[in-house]
């Protein structure tokens, strides 16, 4: 397993809608064991494949962060087909650093998917579970949880992601 470089904000590939996988070969297991490796790291609680730099619909999610064995959610060619109420809850992202906000989120979703062995998987996520599920497919789509706050607090974070930028050049 390998621990790959989490691509941050602004960078152009998480902006990219991420392409189907049509088939689940030793690549595609292969990039979900460095994805589960390189989250455990970071540590986070799911990443999808954009954040890495692929542009495959493929997502990892574990609401233990690695402390409890059996808990990592893979999921191939997600997508949500039942969304309900509403949960507001503070989120933060890997690929936006230094910054957690609360979010508007449905409160519970049912994803459909596939597994690393290409079985059809249909999975029910409420609370943090559902945000998860929901924030990792919007990378998916390339919608970052920053496209769920403000245009103020947008401006504002990207503003400071530019003096950084140009601090350190």
């Amino acid at each position: 397993m390998a621990v790959l470089e989490i691509l941050q904000f602004p960078d152009l590939t998480l902006r990219r809608r991420a392409a189907t996988i049509p088939q689940i070969d030793e690549a595609i297991h292969r990039l979900a064991q460095d994805m589960a490796e390189t989250m455990y790291v970071a540590p986070g609680i799911g990443l999808a494949a954009p954040q890495v730099g692929v542009p495959q619909r493929l997502i990892v999610v574990d609401l233990s962060a690695g402390e409890r064995p059996g808990e990592l959610i893979t999921l191939i060619n997600p997508e949500i087909v039942c969304k309900e109420g509403e949960l507001r809850m503070e989120e933060g992202c890997l690929s936006v650093p230094d910054l957690r906000e609360t979010v508007a989120r449905c409160r519970r979703v049912v994803v459909k998917g596939m597994d690393l062995e290409g079985r059809a998987v249909e999975l029910e996520g409420e609370d943090l579970l559902a945000v998860a599920l929901q924030h990792e497919i919007d990378h998916l789509d390339g919608i970052l949880f920053l496209d769920h706050l403000s245009q103020l607090k947008r401006s504002r974070y990207a503003a400071k992601v530019r003096k950084a930028g140009s601090a350190g050049s």
